[in-house]
Formats: C-alpha cells, structure tokens, sequence
C-alpha cells in the first residue's frame, strides 16, 4: 500500500493546504513560518515512514507526524487567542486534527 492511499495523508494533505493558503497573508513572519511548517510536517512524515524499509522506521515517523500534529494543535489555539486564526476555522481545524491523531494511532498499532 502507497501512502498516497492513506486516507489519513489525504487528509493532512488537505489540512496542511488550508492552513498554508489561510495564513499565506499573515504579515507575523515567524508565526506564519512556524504554523506551516508543522502543518506541512504531519503529511510529511506519514510519506517518509512509508518508504522506510523496516516497521520500526515506519512507525517512528508516524510518531513524528503525531508530534508535529500536537504542535499544529497548539499553533491553532494560540492563533485564535492571538486573532490570527477565526474561531470557526480554529475549531474546525482542532476538530480534524482530533481525528487525524485518533487515525495515526490506528497506524502505529497495527
């Protein structure tokens, strides 16, 4: 099975995409960095893992992806404390990253 399969990586994929073009304008340099760099993270990981070639390596890098995602999760409140980030996006947002994280453990459990 390819990780392009993965419903999971399509749906980081997705994720990290909006949160990329949403904050495409934010003039917080470091902030915007930051975000997208953990978004972009967790899809990244899940494809690394996959093309690694023993089981253990796989699921290292899941374990890597479920870290960016908390440090996503964390990025998107502080976004929405700060006025980066609106409150329906944010909770939309936390709201797939609970189910993204719920299907990386999945993964690494099986």
């Amino acid at each position: 099975m390819s990780y392009e399969d993965l419903d999971v990586w399509k749906r980081a994929c997705r994720l990290s995409c909006e949160v990329y073009t949403t904050l495409s304008h934010c003039r917080d340099f470091g902030f915007r960095d930051q975000i997208t760099r953990s978004g972009l993270s967790i899809p990244s990981n899940i494809a690394e893992g996959f093309e690694r070639g023993s089981v253990k390596e796989k699921r290292q890098f899941l374990f890597y992806a479920k870290g960016s995602l908390a440090e996503l999760k964390t990025q998107v409140y502080i976004g929405q404390r700060i006025g980066y980030i609106h409150s329906e996006k944010a909770i939309r947002w936390r709201q797939e990253l609970d189910e993204i994280q719920k299907m990386l453990a999945v993964l690494i459990e099986k």
